[in-house]
């Protein structure tokens, strides 16, 4: 069976087996270079080995999802050392070349020594010679194929949760899980921080999904008819993009899966960041995979291989596929960055497949036209959720004691969409109740995890130091030290937007490699070391949750301990009056600047950990807790009250969501339990709404796990400013009726923003009697031409719009693969010119209106 699913059937014929011989025979089953068996009836086969091997029915799945089944067969070879080789016949020599499933030949170019053999002999040696020559790079050929199984098995097989290769190891096999991939879309920009992008994941899905297997991630969807090439996985952080890949390999590696390949390369671009020479592709891979110099080139038509590049979003080259030169040679050296976009593009090896994996924020660096297929690791489902739990406590009692517990908060139930956060919520809970210290069981993000870095203290001071086994929640002075370089380290690399780290970033933050090392090992569920493919070493926190709350610690001791304030440079008479408040004052400012949120999770730790309940969590690194003229009490006060202000003075209602959650780590939570008394007595309707509330009742709703069927947002007694903080809520519902309620263009960003979220369950967007003009329909646009919006149906009656307008909506219509079925602009001052302008974009052929109005 090929890649494409095509059956091969053999009539009789004459074959030559491996070791030049002649086999007759009926119908027979063909062996391919992978080693895997095509369908045939009963028939005798040679096998290397000179064993006869006797198989059952089987089947092997491929990676475009089609089985192999084979009939049972016999393989036998025969010594070449004892019994004489037959000539094949002379009257067809033609024949018995192309029967066989003939391997490729590696290189264009001659043997001199063979070939000047081959001329001297008649047609029937030469022939003979020529087998053996085919034999000989089939032999190689498959020597070299299992070398590398074997490589990628002893590198694959082992998983490890969070903890880097100085971590205890399980057997990949043993606690694998099916994640849930589905069909991403397209691979455009979310700014959102992932965070955000869970909570709108986290919501039951109101739309029929196709999930997709990771053995079959280049299979066609059910409607598509073209191969796929190239295939964009998307998934946050921590959600198991690396998993997926690891299990595909080891899968090809063991013999379980995708058998019709002939080679998989895995080329992690922390590895390939690394490589600051030129290489020609073959070079880049023996380099890699030092068993290819046996072969001269993997260039050809009929040898399966696949490219998996893992973690786009970790990658510092330019990836300049608009002005990097083209390259088709596949021993032509170039830049790495050149290789990559050439091998992307198709231009080097376009037979062979290509994966990419990538967090969102990164997967635009790719451009469309170059991927066939985008796809999404969606993390664990609601019953995953609890599955996970019950596998990983081994007390079932105390597991449901745990999945009882992380339902009754909302934002952690969240985020064990991710397997990591399951991970480190289990290695809590499961120590703090089993000590019956419930009293202290976390119910927000930053008390989980400064439980966790207490334990992971406890962990390292129980394994490592003896001396202190009477008190091991004490940190010495060598544990303070530790974490604060890496709270430094972590904090820098944040504001440069960097996971991964290498020596030079190392470097920066006062750090060597010895010192990196040794915290890797002792800290193995913080911060990891990992070698890379040719054993260059790379740096990164187990999770950039983890690599988030540390920074918040150096931003927090920085400003108790050495009066600095880490967002601005502090002179020694600010030292003198600084005060930790201050500080948030300035974080706040920052993560509301942000464009991509990238400072949310941040913040809300920093302000977390203002509670004195945290600092405890964290003695022996603060020198100090509160400030010295400022009581935590004052502190958190002072924050609230900042942060209350922002709520109702912030123009954009999508950061202030983020706000609210900042509220809820403070436990200043008075303004949404007002809302969610209102909501459940169902008395909104009684009462005028101010902003601020109308806010609350947004972070609300898109909190819920439910999806809104309708939302009416003129049922809402508030004002125009009101209206505009509730918008966000149409990303959550199926049909948002937004007429009447005096929107305007401003309003249009706040919904353009709302069209691109990713896996919206909205489909019918209402803005009819709102006088957007014809900036609003502008801005609007910018949503409907995104490859994540699913409006299906769109209404703009009277909504002020002109001629101007249509040009923009004109070039929407025209957007590949457009969801949008029904238009409505009745009421509007098209004029004659209007009119033309729209019937471009409705007679393009990628228009998919089918009603009009």
């Amino acid at each position: 069976m090929s890649l494409s699913g095509e059956r091969e059937e053999e009539t009789t014929a004459s074959k030559t087996s491996l070791s030049g011989e002649r086999e007759e025979g009926t119908t027979a089953s063909k062996m391919s270079l992978s080693g895997g068996r095509e369908e045939g009836t009963t028939a005798s086969k040679m096998s290397l080995s000179g064993e006869r091997e006797e198989e059952t029915t089987a089947s092997k799945m491929s990676l475009s999802g089609e089985r192999e089944e084979e009939t049972t067969a016999s393989k036998m070879t025969q010594d070449t050392s004892s019994k004489s080789v037959q000539k094949p016949r002379a009257e067809s020599p033609t024949t018995s070349l192309l029967s066989m499933n003939q391997p490729p030949a590696f290189s264009q170019e001659p043997l001199p020594d063979d070939n000047k053999e081959v001329e001297s002999l008649d047609s029937e040696d030469a022939l003979k010679i020529t087998h053996n020559l085919l034999d000989r790079r089939s032999q190689t050929l498959l020597t070299v194929q299992q070398d590398i199984k074997a490589k990628l098995k002893h590198k694959y097989q082992h998983i490890s949760e969070g903890i880097g290769h100085h971590g205890n190891q399980s057997l990949l096999k043993d606690i694998y899980t099916e994640l849930y991939i589905t069909e991403g879309g397209s691979g455009g920009l979310n700014n959102e921080h992932e965070v955000r992008q869970i909570e709108m994941a986290s919501k039951k899905q109101t739309t029929r999904e196709t999930p997709i297997k990771c053995n079959d991630i280049f299979k066609p969807l059910p409607g598509q008819d073209k191969p796929i090439r190239t295939v964009l996985t998307k998934g946050i952080a921590g959600i198991g993009k690396t998993v997926s890949v690891q299990k595909v390999i080891l899968d090809w590696a063991e013999g379980k899966a995708n058998q019709d390949v002939n080679f998989m390369f895995p080329l992690p671009f922390r590895d390939l960041n690394l490589k600051k020479d030129q290489y020609s592709l073959m070079q880049l891979l023996s380099h890699y995979f030092p068993e290819l110099k046996e072969i001269d080139s993997i260039e050809d038509g009929e040898t399966k291989t696949v490219f998996i590049f893992d973690g786009l979003d970790e990658c510092r080259l330019p990836l300049d596929f608009k002005n990097n030169e083209k390259c088709c040679d596949v021993t032509k050296p170039t830049s790495v960055d050149v290789l990559l976009t050439n091998l992307i593009e198709g231009n080097l090896l376009p037979s062979a497949l290509v994966w990419i994996t990538s967090r969102p924020a990164a997967a635009n660096q790719i451009p469309p036209e170059c991927v066939a297929q985008v796809t999404e690791v969606r993390g664990f489902n609601d019953p995953q959720k609890e599955e996970y739990f019950r596998k990983k406590i081994t007390d079932q009692n105390l597991a449901n004691e745990i999945i009882k517990h992380m339902k009754t908060s909302r934002s952690l139930h969240i985020m064990c969409h991710m397997p990591v956060f399951c991970w480190i919520s289990a290695t809590v809970l499961e120590m703090i109740l089993k000590e019956a210290e419930k009293d202290e069981v976390p119910k927000t993000l930053t008390q989980m995890y400064s439980h966790f870095m207490l334990i992971q203290t406890i962990v390292k001071n129980k394994k490592y130091n003896k001396a202190t086994e009477t008190n091991p929640k004490e940190r010495s002075q060598s544990d303070k030290e530790m974490i604060l370089k890496l709270a430094k380290l972590a904090f820098q690399q944040l504001q440069k937007g960097n996971l991964i780290f290498y020596e030079e970033d190392l470097r920066e933050c006062g750090l060597d490699v010895t010192e990196a090392s040794e915290y890797s090992a002792l800290c193995s569920e913080i911060f990891k070391e990992e070698s890379g493919l040719y054993q260059d070493k790379v740096y990164s926190f187990v999770h950039l949750s983890i690599q988030e709350f540390l920074a918040a610690v150096h931003a927090l001791e920085s400003c108790l301990d050495k009066k600095e304030n880490v967002f601005s440079p502090t002179s020694d008479e600010e030292k003198e009056s600084i005060q930790l408040s201050d500080l948030h004052r300035r974080a706040v400012d920052q993560a509301l600047k942000s464009k991509n949120g990238h400072l949310d999770l941040f913040l809300r730790f920093l302000l977390g950990l203002s509670l004195e309940s945290n600092q405890n969590l964290l003695r022996g690194l603060l020198t100090q807790t509160g400030s010295t003229t400022q009581s935590n009490e004052e502190t958190v006060e002072r924050t609230v009250r900042y942060l209350s202000d922002k709520i109702k003075y912030e123009s954009s209602p999508e950061r202030i969501i983020n706000l609210f959650h900042c509220l809820n780590e403070l436990g200043a939570n008075s303004l949404v339990e007002d809302m969610q008394t209102s909501l459940q007595s169902g008395t909104l309707s009684e009462i005028k709404l101010k902003p601020d509330q109308c806010s609350a009742l947004a972070y609300l709703l898109l909190m819920s796990e439910e999806v809104l069927e309708k939302f009416k947002l003129k049922r809402y007694n508030t004002s125009e400013k009101g209206y505009q903080r509730l918008l966000p809520v149409v990303k959550t519902c199926k049909r948002a009726l937004l007429d009447h309620c005096k929107l305007t263009c401003e309003s249009c960003e706040t919904l353009a923003s709302a069209l691109q979220t990713p896996n919206s369950p909205l489909r019918e967007l209402d803005l009819s009697y709102n006088d957007l003009g014809d900036r609003g329909m502008e801005l609007l646009c910018v949503g409907l031409t995104s490859p994540l919006c699913n409006i299906q149906t769109l209404v703009l009656d009277r909504c002020e719009l002109t001629y101007e307008s249509f040009e923009t909506l004109a070039s929407a219509l025209q957007t590949p693969n457009s969801p949008l079925r029904e238009l409505d602009l009745s009421y509007n001052d098209l004029g004659d010119r209007g009119v033309k302008l729209l019937c471009v974009g409705l007679t393009s052929p990628l228009c998919n209106i089918q009603t009009l109005v």
